[in-house]
This record gives C-alpha cells, structure tokens and sequence, in this order.
C-alpha cells in the first residue's frame, strides 16, 4: 500500500506535465516523480502516495542504453497495482534538464534529473580544487542546469573571501556563496535560491559538507555526516544513495548525492568552450579558425598565456576537458556506427529469412 508523502503538486507536477501525459492516462497510467533509487528499484510518490517501483519488463527490453532507465527526479508513467508489493513503470517523460557522467562502462550515467539549479559544494579545506569547479560547471551546463558554488567550511580558511574572489576571477558565470554550516552562516544568502517548486541537486566530493547543509536546510539530523580525514580532508560516502527531500518551509526540492571521488565530462567541446569563455572569446583572433591552440603560429591564446592574460591553470584544464570530450564524441561515434551496422545485419537476416520461408511455401 502506498506510503504518506508529499503531492506531486508539491513535487513540481505542473498543467505542463499534465498536457504532455494525456497520451499515458489515456492508457490508465497515473503520473509519479522518482525520489529515490536502489540498485534496479526505486520509491516514487504518484497520486496515491509514496510506493516502491520498478520497470516493465517491456521498458527493460526496449532501453536502448542505461540512461533511458529512470533516475532521481524523473516524471514517470505508473500502471498502479493495489495488491502489488512494486508498482511497474511503463515510460519516462521527456527530461527537461540532468546532470551525468561517463560511467566506467561508456556510456551517459544520470545522476539526477528535471534539475533547475545545481549547487557545486566545495570545502574550504584540503577539499577546495578549482580545476574540479571547473568540471562540475561544465558537467551543469551541458545538462541545461543553471549552477551555484557553494564554498562550505568558511570557518576553516583563514581568508574565505579570497577564496571567493579567486572563483568568481574564473568568469564561470556562476554565483559563489560563502557557508559555515557549523556556525549556520551565510544561509540567509542561499535561501534566495531555495525556492517553492524548484528542484535543487548538492553535487560534490565526499567530504565537501552536502549532508549538513540539507541537514541545516531540514532542520533535522536527516541524513548522516561524519568528520573527514586530517590528512587530506577526504571524507566517506556518509550518503549512499541518491535521494530527493521536499523542505516543508520553503517548499523547495533537494537532491543530495553520494560524494564522487571523480566525474568524468558527458557533454560536447560545445559545452567546454561556453564554460570557458574567456578563452573562447581569445581564440576568435587566432590565424586559422580550427586552431587548437596548442603549437599553431597567431594563436591568441597562447599568446595571452605568455603575457599573462590568461592564467596557465585554466589553460590545462581547457584542454584536458576538451580533449575528454573530443575522445568521448569518438567513442559514441563508433558505438553508433557498430550500433547501426548490427541493425543492418539484423534486418538483412530477417528478410532472408523471409524469403526462404516463401521459397518452401511456394
């Protein structure tokens, strides 16, 4: 029986969503927002309330790709059993933002999905890496998600402010919020951004402090925390799965996810050249138009390397997530091609097949 849980009105079920599911509640399917996911199995809340789902047999075999699977955040098409101990999920709504990774197998992995605004924590601590900012951005753009940094643990960095400073001179474009969630200051600037409706990932490396900001943000101990190592500031997965939270004050959506020790890019050199633009703006008065900047002569961005203009540690890291996404764009070409090539062999075997059943009937 389902369990007491928020409205789907309080999840963000909007007249939008409703006008795209007509075709599902045509068949008797019933809408339900994914809060939850365990290995295969998830906890949705539809209309009826919070029950424990899992996919059609029919979807499993028609998923192109894991990516297709439902995540966190995800609208679904629910056919709703009483008596059954899961529900079954026939299909997935379109998504309107996401935030993925490369998994280690190839292929898109979402981490969360429907985003509106993601939060890239980072302690100010032996946790604070710029060049790890700098992936997390891009990672939110590519996804269509708006992004905030969170520079947590203030209360450990003898010049926060200066660290502040030294993120917003990257010219990501993103916000940059200072918190020291022992203390509980700075809240008051980040509540701007908790909103009624508005769906909010925590994205960042274990240690980085995500649990004790929703706890703050709660109100409660919700979800566990432990003290990170004294060596490096490295912290363990106190949150083991991904998990969407409704703050009954503001009415605000939370995502927090488990601590990731890497996030290797899914997004195009597109995505890195928007998350870079300095650089991008330098390279419009390079000499040849697909200059790579790396040993081409009139290249202007090397040349602002050299004087200064451009700092050496954006430089790399442009690169580095440049040639990620080069190679990734490579992989997936040729994943396509092989894809294609073994749909081609099985249409021709099908119609020979096809011929030869029509040769013995005569």
């Amino acid at each position: 029986m389902p369990r007491s849980a928020p409205t789907i009105e309080q999840l963000g079920w909007t007249a939008g969503l409703e006008s795209s599911f007509a075709p599902f509640a045509a068949e008797g399917l019933i809408p339900a927002r994914v809060t939850a996911e365990h290995r295969g199995a998830y906890e949705a809340v539809c209309p009826l309330g919070l029950c424990n789902a899992e996919v059609a047999g029919a979807f499993r075999r028609a998923a192109g790709s894991k990516s297709d699977f439902p995540a966190v955040g995800d609208w679904t098409a629910l056919a709703f059993d009483a008596c059954a101990v899961r529900q079954t999920i026939r299909a997935v709504l379109p998504r309107r933002t996401k935030l993925s990774r490369l998994s280690p197998g190839g292929e898109e992995q979402i981490i969360a999905a429907n985003i509106d605004t993601v939060f890239v924590v980072q302690g100010l601590d032996g946790n604070y890496n710029l060049k790890r900012l700098e992936r997390y951005l891009a990672a939110a753009r590519a996804g269509g998600a708006e992004a905030v940094v969170i520079l947590n643990k203030a209360d450990l960095s003898p010049d926060p402010e200066l660290k502040a400073e030294e993120v917003r001179a990257l010219g990501r474009g993103a916000p940059v919020l200072l918190l020291d969630s022992l203390n509980r200051t700075g809240y008051g600037e980040l509540h701007g951004y908790v909103k009624a409706g508005r769906t909010i990932l925590l994205a960042g490396s274990s240690g980085a402090g995500k649990s004790t900001i929703i706890n703050n943000l709660l109100g409660t101990e919700s979800q566990r925390t432990a003290a990170v190592r004294e060596d490096d500031s490295r912290g363990r997965h106190t949150t083991t799965g991904r998990r969407l939270f409704l703050l009954p004050d503001s009415g605000a959506l939370l995502i927090d996810t488990p601590g990731m020790r890497g996030l290797e890019l899914w997004a195009d050199t597109d995505t890195v050249d928007e998350t870079f633009g300095e650089i991008t703006s330098l390279a419009s008065g390079c000499r040849f138009g697909d200059c790579a900047h790396v040993s081409e002569p009139g290249c202007a961005v090397r040349e602002a390397l050299e004087n200064g203009g451009l700092s050496r540690a954006a430089y790399d890291n442009y690169l580095k997530l440049r040639a990620e996404t080069s190679f990734l764009k490579s992989k997936t070409d040729i994943a396509e091609r092989l894809k294609r090539k073994a749909a081609g062999k099985g249409l021709a075997k099908e119609i020979k097949n096809l011929y030869k059943r029509k040769g013995k009937h005569g």
